[in-house]
């Protein structure tokens, strides 16, 4: 197997792990979803010296944090998944913000039908910014790299 070809398919799993990790999370009710979020609180909490009172009012902002991370991630690997395809420009702008766009509205989606959650158009703009910022940042540290690449190339040439 070629090279390529294994970024490839090493993309994609990772793909399909971060979007069973998005909407794994989605399928929790909303109890466990809660206890869970609340046990983070209190762990960073704990680590910023904070009193257990004083952490919980960090926990929606928390929740937020964790759907944009996750969105951001998609974001990069979608990003990535899309360019080895041979998409770019603005093909590969809009291809990559449409894709976290219908991630979200699915994630979103599924709340709606699990027990103790729901559906927030709020946390789908979350989402698609995170989604962005993901794609921002990779495309951003690739075009640092073929700049440094070319400067070496250059320095090397006179």
């Amino acid at each position: 197997m070629i090279r390529s070809e294994r970024r490839i398919r090493l993309c994609t799993a990772l793909l399909i792990v971060n979007l069973a990790v998005i909407w794994g999370n989605s399928l929790l009710p909303g109890e466990i979803s809660g206890k869970i979020s609340g046990f983070a609180t209190e762990l960073i909490g704990k680590l910023l010296g904070l009193t257990p009172g004083e952490s919980q009012g960090g926990h929606g902002l928390l929740r937020k944090l964790a759907h944009f991370s996750e969105f951001a991630c998609l974001g990069m690997l979608l990003t990535w998944r899309l360019a080895m395809g041979k998409q770019s420009g603005r093909n590969l702008i809009c291809q990559t913000l449409l894709g976290g766009m219908m991630a979200a509205c699915l994630d979103e989606t599924i709340q709606i039908f699990v027990d103790g959650r729901g559906s927030s158009l709020l946390d789908v703009w979350i989402d698609t910014c995170g989604a962005c910022v993901g794609m921002t940042i990779l495309l951003f540290g690739h075009h640092l790299c073929k700049k440094k690449k070319h400067n070496n190339i250059m320095e090397e040439t006179t």
